[in-house]
């Protein structure tokens, strides 16, 4: 009976440890893209890259756009990009505000260059807009590429020559810029979301350039070469929230590679509320669910003609759409070891935090490296991206007892074996992503300006966004209606 409670007693060990391996994954995800980052120096497109011109057709879906509209024409209209080789098919999606009558006179001042497309019933959503102006362009033969941009997005000068440059091989299907937050007076979120862009788009879509697939390309900054559309059918998916992921993926399904150009910068204003952020990346989550989903016969098998079925890839996807559901795996794992074997427990807990630690130090410096001006701006929320609890997790794994002996001084003395505060610590990324959702409940009330920011900076930037993650889970379980939120935009972006 020893021996068989034995062989049980090291079997839950093992699969606890599992557990706890699992809710490390996306630090080692994480990780092993930033370690890729400098390899994007010599494993690149640039080689393949060639000046080229060609004509380019920019399709710009707007619903009462007024506020921003204008600004986005006439900046499109003055890039470093050869005048008679640039044309703007602005898609009026039944807009109720003066969009219809901005674009009008533009167009009036314009002939030729911008072109107003009208379309009386609105509302079905980005992809049906986009659509509207995508038939348009391919139904005459001018146009030798399509950019599809958010009407707020302001492309620096040079961006869409840069882009271009990769369509030069015939084997590139699209291009995508580095859309950066550019809002002229920041807040704290908007900060935030700053630098979570460096290291989503300059150091993981590097990481993503160097393996050869690509998750995402930028929904405001995708520039598709012709053959590539009409590949696909000459249509945005309209079946998910996610319609730019979903492009991408069909697109490298079909043989044709995707490219991220850093160099080409495009500006975005981002929104300034949580509840504007949740909206927003509620769409992007329950987009991803529904793709992960719809692609399930891709995942972890390896293709001839792409490399989204590679095990690295997938490793990447689904360490970020389960992190909520491994944080909880891993704090379970944790609670159940400490309740076995303390000392268990206690090693793990430390060695996972440790190397939580090595990652934010490296991908936190990293990113400054990438977007300095960024990281100037945002030096308070890369100090504090995982939130001063989570600082308080590495302090803990770093220097075992101290914070412990901090807290006890401050409140007094735990009392068992089994102290309270470890059942804290270990279950810090739960209560964490409660910390958000109460952040966002208490934002509109009095004391939300100043509660909810503090609040954020406690649990962490990475809380907040996998909270946003669990309400997509509950979303689609529930089959809520997948309706297609438009972000407000008041006209931001820095000129």
């Amino acid at each position: 009976m020893s021996e068989w409670w034995a062989v049980a007693d090291d079997t839950a060990v093992v699969v606890l440890l599992l557990g706890v391996l699992a809710g490390t994954m996306p630090v080692l995800t994480t990780l092993y893209q930033c370690l890729l980052v400098p390899l994007h120096a010599v494993i690149n497109h640039y080689r393949r890259a060639a000046p080229y011109l060609p004509n380019v057709a920019v399709v710009l879906p707007a619903w009462n756009e007024a506020p921003v509209i204008g600004g986005s024409i006439d900046r499109l209209l003055s890039l470093d990009y050869p005048p008679e080789r640039l044309r703007v098919y602005v898609v009026d999606d039944a807009s109720t505000d003066q969009t219809p009558t901005i674009v009008a006179s533009r167009a009036l001042a314009n002939p030729g260059r911008v072109v107003h497309l009208r379309r009386e019933r609105g509302g079905e959503g980005k992809a049906h807009t986009l659509n509207h102006g995508i038939s348009t362009v391919l139904s005459e033969a001018w146009a030798g590429a399509v950019l599809i941009m958010d009407a707020d997005v302001i492309f620096r000068p040079d961006a869409l020559a840069k882009m271009t440059r990769h369509l030069a091989d015939p084997k590139v299907g699209a291009v995508t810029a580095y859309i950066a937050e550019g809002s002229r007076d920041r807040n704290y979120l908007t900060r935030f979301i700053g630098l979570e862009y460096v290291l989503a788009q300059l150091a993981a879509r590097r990481a993503q350039n160097v393996l050869g697939a690509i998750a995402c390309l930028a929904g405001g900054a995708q520039l598709h070469a012709r053959e590539n559309l009409e590949a696909i059918g000459g249509r945005i998916p309209t079946g998910t929230l996610a319609e730019d992921t979903m492009t991408t993926f069909e697109s490298q399904l079909r043989g044709r590679r995707m490219v991220f150009e850093p160099h080409a910068v495009a500006l975005a204003e981002e929104p300034r509320t949580i509840d504007g952020l949740w909206q927003q990346r509620l769409r992007w989550s329950r987009g991803n669910v529904q793709l992960t989903s719809h692609y399930r016969d891709l995942w972890f098998r390896p293709g001839r003609t792409h490399r989204l079925g590679r095990v690295s890839f997938g490793l990447m996807w689904f360490s970020t759409l389960l992190l909520p559901v491994l944080m909880v795996v891993a704090s379970a794992s944790l609670l159940l070891l400490l309740v076995l074997h303390s000392g268990v427990a206690a090693h793990v807990f430390r060695l996972m935090w440790i190397i939580a630690a090595c990652t934010y130090v490296y991908s936190i410096v990293l990113a400054v490296q990438l977007d300095g001006r960024t990281g100037r701006r945002s030096w308070r929320e890369a100090l504090l991206f995982p939130g001063i609890g989570g600082l308080a997790m590495m302090v803990a794994a770093l220097c075992p007892g101290l914070l412990e002996d901090g807290l006890t001084q401050l409140v007094g003395p735990s009392h068992g074996d089994r102290t309270d505060w470890a059942i804290a610590l270990y279950l810090w990324g739960p209560l964490a992503m409660l910390g958000a959702w109460l952040a966002r409940a208490v934002e509109r009330t009095r004391l939300g300006r100043f509660v909810s920011p503090a609040l954020i900076y406690l649990v962490g930037y990475g809380s907040l966004l996998c909270a946003i993650t669990v309400d997509s889970y509950l979303k689609e379980w529930r089959g809520h209606e997948a309706a297609w939120v438009k972000t407000e935009k008041v006209g931001r972006v820095l000129g």
